[in-house]
C-alpha cells in the first residue's frame, strides 16, 4: 500500500511538472489566464523575474477505525467486533513558480521549479 502512494504522488508531481513545462517559451500572461493573477512576484538576481501561485487545497481524509467489544449473556461471552469511518479534514499550501525573463517587451517563461511531492 506504501509503495502504491508514493507511485502516486510521483505520478501527481509529474502531472504538475508536465502542465507547469507547457508554459515554457510563452508570454507569463498565458499562465495568469488559466489561474489568475500570481500571490507573489519577485525579481531575481539576475534581472528575471520568479511569478509563483499559491494555491491552498482541502480535503477530508478517511481513517477507519476498528474495535472490540467482549459481551455477555446467558450462554457466555462472545466478542463483536466493529469498523467505522472518521473523516478528519486535512488542508495543505501548494506554491508553484514559473520564471521568466523580458523579450520583446514580454515576460516569457524560461523554466519552472517542481512543486512538492505532495502537490500535484
Amino acid at each position: 500500500m506504501r509503495a502504491l502512494t508514493i507511485l502516486c504522488l510521483v505520478f501527481l508531481t509529474g502531472c504538475a511538472s508536465q502542465i507547469m513545462e507547457s508554459y515554457v517559451g510563452k508570454p507569463v500572461t498565458e499562465a495568469m489566464l488559466d489561474y489568475g493573477a500570481p500571490s507573489n512576484v519577485m525579481t531575481l538576481e539576475d534581472g528575471r523575474r520568479a511569478y509563483q501561485w499559491t494555491i491552498n487545497k482541502s480535503r477530508t481524509v478517511a481513517v477507519p477505525t476498528t474495535s472490540t467489544t467482549t459481551v455477555r449473556g446467558p450462554s457466555g461471552t462472545a466478542s463483536v467486533h466493529g469498523r467505522s469511518m472518521t473523516h478528519v479534514p486535512r488542508s495543505q499550501t501548494c506554491v508553484y513558480t514559473l520564471t521568466a525573463a523580458q523579450r520583446g517587451g514580454q515576460w516569457i517563461v524560461d523554466g519552472f521549479r517542481k512543486p512538492r511531492s505532495a502537490c500535484k
